[in-house]
């Protein structure tokens, strides 16, 4: 994929550019969410969710549970995972597989990830984000 660059200067504008992000993904695929926090990595797997789901699909972060998932979405929260052999028992391997996989804080499963994964690399830029999609 060529890289693309999109500045998003709104809450509005980072929902926008999900939902139409949303309807390219077609299972297998994995969109690797990179940023600090705060940087809307939740907030854009939470808008494909529910774009592709029904927007009244309930989106937790998986913060905690390390992944959700929402019949053929898989949704994982990398941040407190201390060892590559924890993506075997919550199931990475298997939804990167099968399923539309979206991953925050993706960097410790980088030997694992497909060389197809789109990567969302999300930064400031002023009060909006910057988003570079490759």
């Amino acid at each position: 994929m060529d890289k693309k660059t999109f500045i998003l200067n709104s809450l509005e504008e980072t929902r926008n550019f999900a939902k139409d992000f949303a309807k390219t993904l077609k299972a297998p695929v994995t969109v690797a969410l990179h940023g600090d926090l705060g940087m809307g990595k939740s907030e854009i797997a939470r808008t494909i969710i529910k774009t592709l789901r029904g927007e009244d699909t309930v989106v937790p972060s998986p913060t905690f549970t390390l992944v959700q998932n929402y019949d053929g979405i898989s949704h994982f929260d990398l941040y407190r995972i201390g060892d590559v052999s924890e993506l075997e028992e919550i199931g990475l391997p298997y939804a990167i597989d099968n399923d539309i996989t979206l991953i925050e804080w993706p960097d410790i499963a980088k030997d694992i990830l497909p060389d197809n994964t789109i990567h969302i690399y999300i930064t400031q830029n002023g009060d909006g984000r910057k988003l570079v999609l490759q």
